[in-house]
């Protein structure tokens, strides 16, 4: 099987297990990337191949330990999924051992200077990431569904790990959502008149449930500025989800309206999510299933920046009795 043959196979698989359009570029990045790495490496058996492999991209390449884990899982694919190898033991690669960053958090103050500086429907998604703690990607795949108001809660659909989840929906944005939401629903009867409406369904349901995908309830809650083809299916033109570099961009332009002085992205406010909510006194098991994470450990990161731990102990310059006034450049 040559690599075209590889990639059109893995397209079909990436497809039948309603995979994201995301994991798919990345992991037929690091499929040819591989291949073209093993046709000029081709000695050793399957295992060796893949354990060199790894280990060359820690060692000469110095990748992140999160890069080379999309490596690996991107591979074990290819041979698991694609070629139907089992390729046997290849865990005994050099590790990337990049140190775990504490991660950028800004204040109350700082977060919400840069909401206020967003405008239209951007401050909107801005503020959610910060107040429900989601991942920029979970906010853009939400459906109109997924949002309630009454009872306050947004339920996020094959978050990370294809896992489903529940978080708070702040009362700061239920009047904005409520009016956010009419504004969409506007956009998809207007659609309907002319003669498209049908949303993107997972898992087949279109074919299941074909009158289900007009449905306004499974409208994306941030959908397009206009109609495109499917990525998936250059047949269909529909409205998909807002693109998420757009986020990205206007994070950036309210950090700097804002005179913020620090490396902002929008993972930076779902980490402000967690640690302000230890800070407010929140129990960290409940900090842990709002955000889904799998291991406590990963949300115990944020009790290493939370001013309610070692960092708003005293300093001894600050209960010193005999501080000198310091001037400047003195």
């Amino acid at each position: 099987m040559n690599l075209q043959e590889i990639e059109n196979k893995a397209k079909d698989i990436f497809k039948r297990k309603h995979m994201s359009v995301a994991t798919e570029r990345t992991y037929l990045h690091w499929i040819i990337r591989f291949g073209f790495w093993v046709k000029s490496h081709p000695k050793g058996t399957h295992a060796e191949k893949i354990m060199a492999y790894l280990t060359y991209l820690a060692r000469d390449r110095s990748v992140s330990p999160g890069t080379q884990s999309v490596a690996k899982n991107a591979i074990f694919f290819l041979y698991k999924q694609v070629l139907e190898i089992e390729v046997g033991d290849f865990s005994k690669y050099l590790a990337s051992s990049k140190p775990r960053r504490i991660p950028e958090v800004l204040s109350r103050e700082e977060t919400m200077a840069i909401i206020d500086q967003a405008r239209g429907v951007k401050r909107l998604i801005i503020a959610l990431l910060y107040g429900s703690g989601l991942r920029r990607n979970e906010a853009m795949m939400l459906r109109i569904k997924d949002i309630s108001l009454q009872r306050q809660a947004v339920t996020v659909r094959d978050g990370k790990g294809f896992k489903d989840r529940v978080t708070m929906l702040p009362s700061f944005l239920i009047l904005p959502l409520k009016q956010h939401i009419e504004e969409v629903r506007r956009i998809h009867n207007a659609d309907l008149a002319n003669g498209f409406g049908d949303a993107y369904m997972p898992y087949a349901l279109g074919r299941k449930y074909p009158s289900a995908q007009k449905e306004f309830g499974w409208q994306f809650l941030f959908p397009a500025t206009k109609i495109s083809e499917d990525p998936r299916d250059r047949t269909q033109r529909r409205r998909h989800h807002l693109h998420p570099t757009a986020v990205s961009k206007a994070i950036k332009a309210a950090t700097r309206a804002a005179k913020i002085d620090k490396r902002v992205t929008a993972h930076t406010f779902r980490h402000c999510f967690a640690t302000h909510l230890l800070e407010a006194g929140a129990d960290i098991r409940t900090v842990q299933e709002l955000l889904g994470h799998a291991n406590l450990e990963t949300t115990q990161i944020y009790t290493h920046v939370t001013t309610t731990g070692a960092i708003s102990t005293p300093s001894p310059l600050d209960y010193s009795g005999n501080v000198v006034p310091m001037v400047a450049n003195g």
